[in-house]
């Protein structure tokens, strides 16, 4: 504790592995009871070789049996005959496996089930965090690189609970109990044992700080091929169209020779490091049996006590060098612990304020109040996207946003789910600014239905009372029919129980359209938000999604962000936006007729027959 009050590295890693290892302590009694049958065992351990003396000295060579192993003897009425000792010492050694065998195969199994609980609740925090880190946090990430973190760095916490307390409470309570008994044959030799072991911690240290640079490496190439993967077969129909294989299969193998060349390095590390230490226990033993050799032509050492004590040096050399691969592991995993709590430590989160409330009651049906108070808003610091907007959007009403590329129409309407907050400015909801509302409460009152609708690969109901928890299959059907979706769904295998491909690949554009809008209905929600809801619909199926939309969109405070006049004209008003701000606001024919913006993006399209009356 000294050396970590002073050294600031020592001091950080010591809280990192104090952040992991607290899952473990909720599991407080369990692992009472491992460390418990860890001392049991250790003290059994210390027994091991004691048959082997008794056959050797007392059977075979001759050796008069101490004073306290004769009363033993003759309690029991046993003639201590050398025949009756090799028995005895035959049975001691059954009995000591009997009683061995069942306790450590009870620990495995309490630690087992121990360490996934703890696996699996590190990745579910990991998992939740993700699901509130915005997308400011995700965008520059792969999805791949996320599985990773929680399928595979997670299992730090099982590494560092035995590297800290498992690992050193079973080596440590095997060095205490064989050392001891070491001591009374030859202190000397114990000594010399023991000095073994500052040599072995030299060495881990030296090589362990060099395997986390490497494990960390090998981790991040596993990671990169996991992302490179799940974008390829998430996209197989771009790839086929391309006919991408032969290039992809190009990168991959790029990929595969960078995990090869880190598992190489790390491997050359971990190699050295089991030479090195070979190397030493190698020279400890040597120097051993060459003094207890002397020892025993000596006379001051019998036969048997040389065996017992080389069977001892035997295993306090593996609980000495399984402390110091505790020590090397417990440096590897860092790289994984690193990663974990770069996700958990994220800053890119919304938090519910302190003060925050629920949104009071409303009507079914009726819509928000929605109101953009002078709001600035950016990506990177110093380079706005929303420029002081102000916009009012009344109880019911639809406003759709119009602008060249970029304009910020899409970073405007993810203001009002809160994934992000505003550098500047407010975005209040019925009275209430958005920070002060949870964010619970907040996104139960929004629905969203995108250009390209996301669907679970689950059945149609799931998808769909996806939008509310606990629906019913009424509630489900009748969201279906008002969205003109049921007709389809019944004519598939399994109507409603049938399961949709990866992304409702099984689908036309306009059934998945029409499931999200099924879904979106569902939520009832009082604010609706429709990001280019047709523009990559054909003008039958548009018509069906259209009557879907109008139906859902009654009501509610709908905000559009749409090319399509056909979407554009249902808007009550239509904000046309340039450079983060709104220049232009109006009706779609008053915003033509005053021939500004509006009217020559109208006119464009207007000139385009092929654009299929859109505006860009």
């Amino acid at each position: 504790m000294e050396l970590a009050s002073h050294d600031p590295a020592v001091r950080s890693t010591l809280q990192k592995y104090l952040r992991v290892i607290r899952y473990a302590l909720t599991h407080w009694p369990a692992l009472a009871g491992v460390v418990a049958l860890t001392v049991v065992l250790a003290t059994l351990a210390a027994l091991q070789p004691w048959p082997l003396k008794i056959v050797v000295d007392y059977g075979f060579g001759g050796v008069a049996p101490a004073e306290q192993f004769l009363s033993w003897l003759g309690v029991l009425g046993i003639e201590p005959s050398p025949m009756n000792l090799i028995w005895i010492a035959g049975l001691v050694a059954v009995v000591l496996y009997a009683v061995t065998a069942p306790l450590d195969a009870a620990r495995t199994w309490i630690w087992s089930a121990i360490g996934q609980k703890m696996i699996y609740a590190l990745a579910g925090d990991l998992f939740l965090q993700m699901q509130r880190l915005s997308p400011l946090f995700h965008a520059p990430r792969t999805v791949g690189d996320s599985l990773s973190r929680i399928t595979g760095d997670t299992w730090c916490v099982f590494t560092v609970t035995k590297g800290i307390l498992i690992a050193p409470a079973q080596h440590l309570f095997t060095l205490l109990a064989v050392g001891a008994v070491a001591w009374q044959l030859d202190p000397e030799l114990t000594v010399l044992m023991l000095a073994l072991a500052p040599v072995l911690a030299v060495a881990a240290r030296y090589f362990g700080q060099r395997l986390k640079k490497f494990e960390r490496e090998k981790l991040e190439a596993k990671a990169r091929i996991a992302a490179f993967l799940h974008q390829i077969l998430g996209a197989m129909r771009m790839v086929q169209a391309a006919d991408a294989g032969p290039r992809n299969l190009r990168a991959f193998q790029d990929l595969a020779m960078d995990a090869v060349r880190a598992n190489q390095r790390s491997a050359l590390i971990t190699s050295s490091y089991d030479l090195v230490t070979g190397i030493l226990v190698t020279l400890g033993m040597a120097l051993v049996l060459l003094i207890g050799g002397y020892r025993v032509l000596g006379g001051g050492l019998s036969v048997g006590s040389l065996l017992v004590f080389l069977a001892y040096m035997k295993t306090l050399e593996g609980a000495s060098r399984g402390l110091m691969d505790t020590y090397a592991r417990l440096r590897t995993v860092e790289a994984s612990i690193d990663r974990v709590l770069e996700i958990l430590d994220a800053t890119e989160v919304v938090h519910d304020a302190p003060d925050a409330r629920s949104l009071p009651p409303r009507q079914p049906g009726e819509g928000g109040h929605l109101v953009f108070r002078e709001v600035s808003f950016g990506y990177e610091p110093d380079k706005p996207v929303l420029r002081g907007m102000s916009l009012e959007m009344k109880p019911g009403e639809t406003v759709a946003l119009v602008g060249t590329t970029g304009a910020g129409k899409s970073t405007l309407a993810s203001l009002v789910p809160r994934f992000f907050d505003p550098w500047a400015g407010e975005v209040l909801l019925d009275g209430i600014d958005l920070r002060k509302i949870r964010l619970a409460s907040l996104r139960s009152e929004i629905s969203v239905v995108l250009q390209d609708p996301f669907l679970l690969p689950l059945s149609i109901e799931d998808n769909i009372g996806y939008g509310r928890d606990g629906a019913t299959r009424e509630e489900i059907v009748a969201a279906a029919v008002a969205a003109n979706a049921h007709e389809f769904i019944i004519k598939l295998p399994h109507g409603y129980d049938s399961v949709l491909g990866e992304q409702g690949a099984t689908l036309s554009g306009g059934q998945r359209q029409r499931l999200a809008i099924a879904r979106a209905l569902l939520k009832d929600a009082r604010v609706l938000i429709l990001d280019e809801p047709t523009s990559a619909l054909d003008t039958g199926t548009e018509r069906l999604v259209m009557e879907a939309l109008e139906r859902l969109m009654r009501g509610r405070t709908t905000l559009i962000i749409a090319h399509r006049l056909s979407t554009v004209r249902r808007a009550q008003r239509i904000a046309v936006l340039d450079d983060g701000q709104i220049v232009e606001i109006g009706s779609y024919d008053d915003l033509v007729a005053r021939g500004g913006r509006f009217a020559r993006l109208h006119r464009l399209q207007m000139s385009e027959p092929m654009n299929e009356s859109r505006l860009q």
